[in-house]
């Protein structure tokens, strides 16, 4: 690959002038820049731009490591996290840790060895995810998104609370006389579904509810959970099924029109987190909307340091219920 002596010797310029073109072209005369952008563009010439930033300590680069990079929920908060990257010149890689604590402290080790700006982490486990972290001499600013992590002073973070999302579902299926429900959702062990899970559990009315472990939250989990249902008594099946996103939910909804079952007749879905396909399923999904875009917004400013955000250093989002036709008494 050819180099900045290289663009110089054919440009006629000294190394330095070619350095001023790539760093501040103001200062270099529009003869000069212009012989400079030719050899350039003739050569192919690429600047390493990883090489600059080590060498200046300075990395322009900060990382996003989520716990399912297929979930349009994660999607909207890597969105909203490069919206403002952008703005402050600086650039988003994504990791995807799939919910297994060995690859994401990978992805931490590799990430702090490459000397990033910065680290937005959904963790699996917040306060494994902390101690790990802790533990090292040294790592970039850490801003865990959609967590809370428990007494680990230094960690910025952004979160929405679940615990009234649970909630707020529960308020609905007591309103709307559901006296056995089930709740769909795993791992148990994320405290994102431990959350929704105590929520439902403070508000809830009626006499039972039952705990589905999906093992996933993904679309194909949903076919799993419904089969779960059908396999019990008809006598001693639930009338609605909360799910921990949205993902799930839409796998039950896709399973009960394979299956017939009608939905909300007999079974009523309510799901997690309000992403786009939610209102467009084939029964719209009545669900807890997260505002994901904006979680991501705010924790990519409090990575990067922006003074009106100090503030408000950990805030906690207020979940909203979306009532729509998958859900009725």
């Amino acid at each position: 690959m050819a180099g900045m002596k290289d663009v110089a010797r054919l440009a006629g310029v000294s190394l330095g002038t070619v350095s001023n073109v790539l760093n501040s072209p103001e200062r270099v005369s529009p003869e000069r820049r212009a012989r400079v952008e030719r050899a350039i563009a003739e050569l192919g010439f690429v600047r390493n731009e990883s090489a600059r930033q080590l060498r200046a300590g300075a990395s322009r680069t900060i990382a996003v490591v989520v716990l399912d990079v297929g979930n349009p929920f994660f999607g909207a908060i890597i969105a909203g996290a490069e919206e403002v990257a952008d703005s402050h010149g600086v650039q988003v890689v994504v990791c995807n840790s799939g919910g297994d604590p060995g690859r994401e402290a990978r992805h931490l080790d590799h990430l702090i060895q490459q000397q990033v700006l910065g680290i937005l982490l959904s963790p699996v486990h917040e306060a494994v995810s902390a101690q790990q972290l802790a533990a090292r001499r040294r790592h970039p600013p850490v801003v865990f998104v959609d967590r809370v992590p428990p007494a680990a002073p230094g960690f910025a973070s952004v979160a929405v609370d679940d615990v009234r999302g649970g909630a707020l579902v529960g308020e609905l299926l007591s309103a709307t006389g559901h006296d056995h429900v089930a709740f769909a959702g795993g791992p148990l062990e994320l405290r994102q579904v431990l959350d929704r899970l105590l929520g439902l559990r403070s508000t809830f009315r009626g006499t039972r509810i039952d705990v589905v472990d999906s093992a996933e939250l993904t679309i194909g989990a949903g076919e799993a959970v419904l089969d779960d249902l059908l396999a019990r008594p008809s006598a001693d099946r639930p009338t609605a099924v909360f799910c921990a996103n949205d993902l799930l939910a839409i796998g039950v909804l896709n399973a009960c029109t394979r299956r017939g079952v009608a939905v909300p007749a007999e079974l009523s879905i309510v799901g997690y987190d309000d992403i786009d396909f939610a209102a467009t399923a084939g029964v719209p999904l009545t669900t807890v909307a997260q505002p994901g875009h904006e979680l991501g917004r705010k924790a990519a400013r409090l990575l990067l340091a922006d003074a009106t955000e100090q503030q408000d250093a950990n805030p906690v989002f207020t979940p909203e219920l979306v009532v729509r036709a998958s859900t009725r008494p």
